[in-house]
């Protein structure tokens, strides 16, 4: 059993967490799904994760998938396609470019999946704190298409990994190797990455002790945040070369 919160209510302590399903800590109305709860959730590292028509449905799980930065694993043919998209013309690299359009792309229905949690009211959501300058994404480009991207939350000296998408081989790898040059620029060591998979593995995440992830989050939360507005409306395909 989880307890049911209501809108706005404090949340329990994540050590309160089922271990199955690993790290379900609660369940709210869906209208408590807004830009403020969001906040507050974060910086406890709790992250909403349920589908349209269910109860707002808050996780922490143990232990946590995070990728730090300096551990950014790059194939060695990622590595020479890094190169070439830094020196070359065809490609641009934006950040909050398209927010919104980058949580729709990841919404898009995959092979094998069925349904999406990225749904109306969670993208409302994070657009809110997208306009609040809390919440970003990193695309990917070809003149006006939108070929690949992520998205996540920056609270202080903390990026809160959500989702990323591709329409073209290795475009979401692209977009990440981007945002780890980003962060590593601006002293930023860890992305959390929320809950493992083969792939974010195979890109260098592992996993840490909740205790561990949340130490971190209490430190970086509270720092200084970055100045998003140095990449916004620039092309950041330079910083590809620090890899």
């Amino acid at each position: 059993m989880i307890p049911w919160l209501p809108s706005g209510a404090p949340f329990p302590p994540v050590t309160a967490a089922l271990k199955r399903p690993n790290g379900l800590l609660a369940a709210s109305p869906p209208s408590d799904l807004t830009a403020a709860r969001l906040i507050q959730a974060y910086r406890v590292g709790i992250f909403p994760w349920y589908s349209e028509g269910e109860p707002a449905l808050w996780w922490s799980p143990d232990p946590r998938m995070v990728l730090f930065v300096d551990r950014f694993h790059a194939s060695h043919s990622l590595r020479k396609l890094l190169r070439v998209v830094a020196a070359g013309a065809e490609l641009d690299l934006h950040a909050d470019r398209a927010f919104e359009a980058v949580m729709r792309a990841c919404a898009a229905p995959r092979p094998g999946q069925d349904g999406t949690w990225i749904h109306e009211r969670l993208i409302a959501a994070y657009c809110a704190m997208a306009h609040q300058d809390l919440a970003h994404s990193i695309e990917l480009w070809r003149g006006e298409e939108l070929l690949a991207g992520l998205y996540g939350v920056c609270l202080g000296r903390m990026f809160f990994g959500e989702s990323m998408f591709s329409r073209q081989p290795n475009g979401s790898k692209i977009a990440l190797a981007t945002l780890v040059a980003l962060l590593r620029r601006e002293g930023i060591a860890m992305i959390d990455c929320q809950q493992s998979t083969a792939h974010l593995a195979s890109l260098g995440a592992h996993e840490i002790r909740r205790s561990q992830f949340l130490q971190r989050v209490n430190e970086t939360v509270r720092m200084a945040p970055i100045d998003w507005s140095t990449y916004r409306g620039t092309r950041l395909n330079s910083l590809l070369s620090d890899h």
